[in-house]
């Protein structure tokens, strides 16, 4: 894998003036990539990695004139083009991650809230990233000035990506007629969120499943799947009730592809207190109740496996790195490394996994296979 990550980010160009660099535009990239590997999370840290492992960073580049200071990395990956950084990062992705038919890929928006520059007026990075559900794995990211401007940055996205087969799943934000006709002109399927940026489409959800239950949807054509999650003191049950497009017949020549409706009731219990709710969406998928529940459910990995742990375990909302190109590239560089830890096949947790590879040599190495 090290061979083909390297490969890959020969294709980058060098920003710098040619004739006149001293480090490698490679060895710096992936003295970057190992140390946020390792933990590290500034350039100090960067340079401290690297000058402590330059004998195991040899091992896969020359490294002739050792590790330049922090000050030079900082320059360097500030000025490096984020766009070719990150078709570099989905070229690669698209080498090692292969998706298996009906793989739930969840396409959300995240801001690094440090990278805010309220003297120069900078807005926070605001990213959108496709997740691969099952692999854990992300396999894109599309930079966007702030969250309304998701929906001109999941197009881009989706162009990016190899979808067939799969099903995407996006938040409301995302629920978008034109979204949907290129998911299926790309040969995937879709489950999209719907709330009131959809109007009448949400209300005409809404009272078709009003009236279907209040005839406890009797001669009609519908599944249902039930789930039940109980700990750490709580019930939750989850019912998912898909009825056919036939219901709300008037929407098909608007939305392509569109072959169903779906509430999700939920009912939450902690104590004696007790919450409900009630999800709509709009889908792709034929009539399988289970199967549509599951999509929806998987669409919360990219909360909790990967935004959060971008939160926690790498402190990304804490970085102050802001300048020029410099907290998008950190960003993909962050992704590159969880990437990385979640193919390494042990069953230890993202922060163990870090701290393994910050104290030995083979485990490091061994994330790079």
């Amino acid at each position: 894998m090290s061979s083909n990550l390297l490969n890959i980010f020969k294709e980058i160009d060098d920003p710098r003036v040619q004739g006149r660099t001293v480090y490698p535009l490679l060895e710096i990239l992936f003295l970057c990539i190992t140390a946020i590997l390792s933990g590290a999370e500034g350039w100090e840290a960067i340079e401290d990695f690297g000058v402590a492992k330059l004998d195991w960073l040899k091992q896969y580049l020359p490294y002739e004139e050792g590790i330049p200071r922090h000050d030079t990395i900082a320059r360097l990956i500030s000025s490096l083009s984020s766009e070719a950084l990150q078709t570099s990062f989905i070229k690669w992705m698209k080498s090692v991650v292969d998706l298996t038919e009906g793989e739930v890929i969840a396409i959300d928006g995240k801001q690094s809230r440090g990278s805010h520059d309220r003297p120069s007026g900078k807005n926070a990075l605001h990213l959108v990233s496709a997740f691969a559900c099952a692999n854990g794995v992300v396999l894109g990211q599309q930079k966007t000035s702030e969250k309304s401007n998701e929906i001109t940055a999941i197009p881009k996205l989706l162009s990016l990506l190899e979808i067939k087969g799969a099903i995407v799943t996006i938040d409301a934000m995302g629920c978008q007629r034109s979204i949907a006709k290129q998911i299926i002109e790309q040969n995937g399927d879709y489950v999209l969120a719907v709330k009131g940026n959809q109007g009448r489409l949400h209300d005409a959800i809404r009272q078709t499943f009003e009236q279907a239950q209040s005839v406890g949807y009797e001669a009609m054509t519908y599944q249902q799947h039930t789930e039940v999650d109980k700990g750490h003191g709580r019930i939750e049950t989850r019912q998912c009730t898909v009825l056919p497009l036939m219901y709300l017949h008037q929407f098909k020549p608007k939305w392509k592809g569109l072959q169903s409706i779906v509430m999700i009731a939920s009912e939450r219990n902690i104590g004696d207190k007790c919450q409900t709710e009630q999800r709509f969406y709009v889908s792709s998928l034929p009539l399988d109740a289970k199967a549509i529940a599951s999509a929806i459910r998987q669409h919360w990995y990219i909360e909790n496996k990967l935004h959060w742990v971008l939160d926690v375990t790498f402190n990304e909302d804490s970085s102050r790195i802001r300048r020029q190109y410099a907290a998008h590239n950190l960003a993909i560089m962050r992704h590159l490394a969880l990437n990385l830890i979640k193919k390494e096949p042990s069953k230890m947790s993202v922060p163990r996994k870090r701290r393994m590879a910050v104290l030995h040599d083979d485990f490091r190495h061994k994330c790079l296979q």
